[in-house]
């Protein structure tokens, strides 16, 4: 069974995509851009934006029952590897153990300018 996964704390999807997808016990967080939902605006630093992707992935997370405990899998797409650093320093903030798998690329652009956009998997 299939069941779309929409939270008001998190940026509302900018296409033809759902926010998250429910499926058999299994969280598919589409990939999250740093946009802060109550202004609409990303910040500046590749630090406040892997932040904000990352709260924006955790109000996801809640509003289906789920914590940063059960991601099992991340994809990091960066507009510049030079972040990653960077990027790694504010993602080992929300996930301090039993970490999930994960893969980082660089990517040629994001949508809207971002330095970072995360995709999520959980599973309970």
């Amino acid at each position: 069974m299939k069941k779309v996964i929409a939270s008001a704390q998190a940026p509302a999807a900018v296409g033809p995509y759902s926010q998250a997808i429910e499926a058999n016990g299994t969280l598919y967080i589409s990939g999250q851009l740093p946009i802060d939902p109550a202004c609409g605006q990303m910040p500046e630093s590749i630090e406040a934006q892997t932040e904000q992707a990352l709260k924006n992935i955790g109000a996801i997370l809640s509003e289906a029952g789920y914590g940063y405990q059960h991601v099992v899998k991340s994809t990091v797409l960066l507009a510049d590897m030079n972040d990653f650093a960077a990027m790694n320093g504010v993602y080992a903030r929300f996930y301090t153990e039993q970490m999930p798998a994960r893969v980082c690329y660089q990517v040629a652009a994001l949508p809207m300018g971002a330095k970072v956009e995360i995709e999520t998997v959980a599973v309970k």
